[in-house]
């Protein structure tokens, strides 16, 4: 019989060197896997595999050596532990977030249930190659969200609250941007030099800073056989409604003008940035 390799890899069974044997991708959202999960994966790796499982560089599980003959007594095993197969292909994958504001003292944004919301709104959605999203808490920015098709930048704009200001000068010795000025017991903020990362806000004594969580969104993001850095065509998104209509709007780009095989970054190069620009700025604005 036929093997269906093109359903396989959907699925999320990569073929390996060795014939009839399948490196299996798992799915893996915003880096979160449960110890019933991680239960699961042992005992498959151990029982189906070689005894060990492949990190991978986006907070991907891999099982090598599944056999063909076992994949579908791999797929119950897994769900028996809540765990189950991921993506490939040309599609939206894995959803990569760090820590965030849960756990993560710089974090300034919920991370994990933005990506399970994105995992629920477009993982394995069809498009002309794959999607990858990113998001990371913070300037810090260690899930390096540039490097995808869509990154997401948590930040806070922050607000200062006069009458709870002691004029200590911790906010502004701990602006990496130089944004913040105190003249006269007062508190200036140059928005232009604000990059949103909230260290003044964390660091203040009195909390005399009220802060808003918000985004900020890169597009074109490659890092591959080419590499590029995602553009960043918006001002700082403060709801995630907006945020979803915006990712709307990029994917419904892609998947409008790109040709098949052709990842997002070329199709913005090929279609005219201006185009996108336009695409984005009307979700933004809810046009």
């Amino acid at each position: 019989m036929a093997v269906d390799y093109s359903t396989l890899k959907k699925g999320g069974f990569m073929r390996q060197k060795q014939k009839n044997h399948f490196s299996l991708r798992l799915s893996v959202v915003g880096g979160q896997v449960s110890a019933s999960q991680l239960t699961a994966i042992t005992k498959v790796a151990e029982k189906y595999g070689r005894g060990y499982i492949h990190l991978t560089s986006r907070q991907g599980i891999e099982i090598p050596f599944i056999r063909l003959e076992d994949i579908d007594e791999v797929k119950e095993a897994l769900a028996e532990g809540g765990a189950s197969p991921g993506v490939c292909g040309p599609r939206v994958r894995t959803i990569t977030a760090c820590q965030g504001s849960a756990v993560c003292p710089n974090g300034c944004i919920e991370t994990e249930e933005l990506a399970q919301e994105l995992n629920r709104r477009y993982f394995g959605k069809e498009l002309p190659h794959k999607f990858k999203f990113g998001i990371t808490g913070c300037q810090n920015n260690c899930l390096k969200a540039e490097e995808n098709d869509l990154g997401i930048k948590g930040g806070v704009r922050v607000s200062w609250v006069q009458e709870k200001c002691i004029s200590c000068g911790v906010c502004a010795k701990v602006c990496r941007e130089k944004a913040i000025r105190i003249e006269d017991g007062n508190i200036e903020i140059d928005r232009g030099k604000c990059n949103y990362c909230g260290r003044c806000a964390f660091s203040c004594p009195t909390d005399a800073y009220e802060t808003a969580p918000g985004y900020l969104l890169s597009f074109g993001g490659l890092f591959g056989n080419k590499i590029s850095k995602g553009v960043t065509v918006l001002p700082f998104v403060e709801d995630q409604d907006t945020l979803f209509r915006i990712c709307d709007a990029a994917l419904e780009f892609f998947k409008e003008n790109a040709v098949p095989g052709e990842r997002f970054k070329f199709t913005i190069d090929r279609v005219g940035q201006e185009k996108l620009d336009e695409t984005i700025w009307n979700a933004f604005e809810g046009n």
